[in-house]
């Protein structure tokens, strides 16, 4: 990136109304206040900003290259990176919905969220770290995301992402990982029922899960040292690998595979829904086993 500092400065201005700063190149911005008046940065490209306020909406569409550092988007400041290329935020505050959308190449780190309702979306390389988000349809069909020191409360959440890899997440969240593909998550918590349903390639790793009828229909559902608590109706209707420590409250009708547990409390196997000799049940303590499902 051009070294704004040795080019155009902006320091402690108070920009109103439309584009003020519309298509500027190699800028550097620091204690900016952009209040009232769409797109003030639009078509910008080789921007720094230190400490700057986005209090209107559409600040950076269409941009490319840009590093905002301790900066703040306010509530109105919504829709607020569209289409951008190749940017890193570090250290923001963002309670502005409808963020990031169709960016390729972005960072964001030491970020909070609290109002992250429909953000992320149709996004391409995406890294996170220590970031902190509330809000539901997060992320959906974004593709190409590393994510670590997460924490989510939302639903709907990756909804059709493709390549995902997270590590040490705390989410609370219905639906996560709808029709998502080639996702792999390691040591973290997911609670909310119906997890991963229509997935293909969802790899879970040292996970903690609580979900009611979570992880059906599956292509390719893998658990490894996972623990399934108060999760009830698993499996239904998916190709597994599962590996859990201890016990799984109840299973439905998994298609394919095996399953290896320490206890079942109920083991549901339909013959006229599934062919029950097409999965393996590996479990020392089943303690029931059913023929027929009854809600």
């Amino acid at each position: 990136m051009t070294d704004c500092k040795e080019k155009k400065e902006v320091r402690q201005a108070y920009f109103k109304g439309e584009r003020p700063l519309f298509a500027e190149s190699d800028l550097y911005i620091e204690d900016t206040i952009f209040a009232e008046g769409e797109s003030p940065l639009k078509e910008s490209k080789n921007i720094k900003m230190q400490g700057s306020m986005f209090q209107w909406k559409y600040p950076l569409w269409y941009s490319k290259n840009v590093v905002a550092e301790d900066c703040t988007w306010f509530e109105m400041g919504r829709a607020g990176v569209w289409y951008t290329d190749d940017l890193t935020v570090n250290h923001a505050l963002i309670e502005a919905p409808k963020n990031f959308r169709r960016c390729h190449r972005l960072s964001l780190n030491h970020v909070s969220m609290p109002n992250a309702a429909e953000t992320l979306w149709h996004c391409d390389g995406v890294t996170m770290d220590d970031v902190m988000a509330k809000g539901d349809y997060f992320a959906m069909n974004s593709q190409n995301m590393k994510i670590s020191n997460f924490e989510f409360v939302g639903n709907y959440s990756f909804d059709g992402a493709k390549n995902v890899e997270v590590h040490h997440a705390k989410m609370l969240s219905k639906d996560a990982f709808w029709n998502s593909e080639n996702v792999t998550v390691y040591d973290s918590f997911i609670s909310g029922e119906y997890l991963g349903w229509n997935a293909k390639n969802l790899t879970l790793i040292n996970c903690t899960i609580e979900s009611l009828q979570g992880m059906c229909y599956i292509e390719n559902l893998v658990m490894k040292n996972c623990r399934l608590l108060n999760t009830t109706l698993a499996f239904e209707y998916s190709k597994v690998d599962v590996e859990v420590q201890g016990r799984v409250e109840s299973i439905l009708n998994p298609t394919s595979g095996i399953i290896r547990a320490d206890s079942i409390g109920e083991l549901i196997m339909e013959k006229d829904r599934i062919d029950t000799g097409k999965t393996q049940i590996v479990c020392p303590n089943i303690e029931k086993r059913l023929e027929h499902f009854s809600a």
